[in-house]
């Protein structure tokens, strides 16, 4: 991490203050949700614990949008403000990012798809740029996934996948390898496989097409966005553990 306990130590004695950048998919929380997820989140709850305290020893600037011109507008302010150091949940909101800076380090909390792939990292060993953070491993776990549908739903014949435009937009060739993989599993359990690309608001639309289709069980994929979504849009419930505000 960049951001470790001895040099959270070593600025408190300086006095001077690291200034954060984090960028989000969706739109800017309330002061009290971002109250409540600061109070809660695991990450804000494992940076206290580090030394490092929001309006002590750092700032935090936080910028937020729903289209890919949103965010690059918050890419660009955050890039402008010189801060620190970079946070974003995945790889698409990253190389956003990256077309703002080649300087200003930014951290991938967990990208979805391959980094090689997208072209953001040399490679995982030694990253190169200014790019780093963690990768999961969705992309290989989509067969699994659909062998547990099938293994949930006997007769499973017809599925949904469930994504967001961002990825798309911003770097085609994710989705382009992700589909091959749903193409070629589902292809292995004869299992139909149809693909929704929703943004915000879409959600609901993409549900009734499904019941439309007959599908019988759905794959989602970009979980920042559709936690962000995950009650077709109703904020009422709050966001303490989303990870696009950290």
């Amino acid at each position: 991490m960049l951001l470790a306990g001895p040099l959270a130590a070593d600025v408190q004695k300086s006095g001077k203050m690291v200034h954060v950048g984090i960028l989000g998919i969706g739109p800017a929380p309330s002061p009290q949700e971002l109250e409540k997820s600061v109070s809660t989140n695991p990450f804000w709850l494992a940076m206290r614990q580090l030394g490092w305290v929001d309006g002590q020893n750092m700032v935090v600037e936080r910028r937020f949008g729903e289209s890919v011109d949103q965010l690059r507008r918050g890419a660009a302010d955050l890039v402008r403000l010189k801060v620190d150091v970079l946070f974003v949940s995945g790889e698409a909101l990253a190389q956003i990012l990256q077309q703002e800076t080649k300087t200003i380090p930014i951290v991938v909390g967990r990208a979805d798809s391959d980094l090689v792939t997208a072209g953001l990292v040399e490679s995982l060993a030694k990253p190169g740029g200014n790019i780093t953070g963690s990768q999961l491993l969705n992309e290989e776990l989509l067969p699994k996934r659909l062998e547990l549908l099938k293994a949930l739903v006997p007769h499973l014949s017809k599925v949904a996948l469930l994504r967001e435009d961002l990825t798309t937009s911003v770097l085609p060739q994710t989705p382009e390898g992700y589909d091959q993989r749903v193409a070629t599993a589902a292809r292995n359990f004869g299992i139909e496989v149809h693909t929704f690309v929703v943004r915000a608001g879409d959600l609901p639309g993409a549900f009734l097409g499904m019941k439309k289709n007959h599908d019988q069980g759905v794959v989602v994929a970009s979980p920042a966005f559709m936690f962000v979504h995950r009650k077709g849009g109703d904020r009422s419930s709050g966001h303490a553990s989303d990870s696009r505000d950290v």
